[in-house]
């Protein structure tokens, strides 16, 4: 499969994953039901293995590696940070206003993360 193919795939999987967490995000907030669908449990599971994997598959396409390319490492922390605050957004939160407040420190995150990856620079200043 070539590097294009690739990095459509993953920047599709990033987009279906960042409307998807936004919208059970949404639902959380509102307290609807919705968020207890079957598919809503399992289809996040798939559209994130599909991130997962093309970005490995372009990481080493690429060959740069996180530890060696400051701005990959920077991917990969905030990645750690934006799944930690989707889990306390999402499931581990004891209040409301914890979860919220997860799910809008987790959507900054995501910014950063796409900001970092389109300047390759993860201080952010050009």
């Amino acid at each position: 499969m070539s590097f294009a193919a690739i990095k459509l795939i993953h920047i599709t999987s990033i987009i279906l994953s960042y409307i998807l967490f936004s919208l059970r995000g949404i639902w959380m907030i509102q307290g609807s039901p919705l968020l207890t669908m079957r598919w809503i449990k399992f289809l996040p599971h798939i559209i994130d293995t599909i991130l997962l994997t093309s970005a490995i598959l372009l990481v080493s396409m690429i060959q740069k590696y996180p530890g060696f390319n400051i701005w990959l490492s920077a991917k990969i922390g905030g990645l750690f940070l934006y799944i930690l605050l989707g889990m306390v957004a999402l499931r581990l939160g004891k209040t409301k206003k914890t979860k919220t407040i997860s799910w809008i420190l987790a959507q900054i995150v995501f910014f950063y993360i796409v900001l970092v990856a389109l300047t390759k620079n993860p201080t952010l200043v050009f």
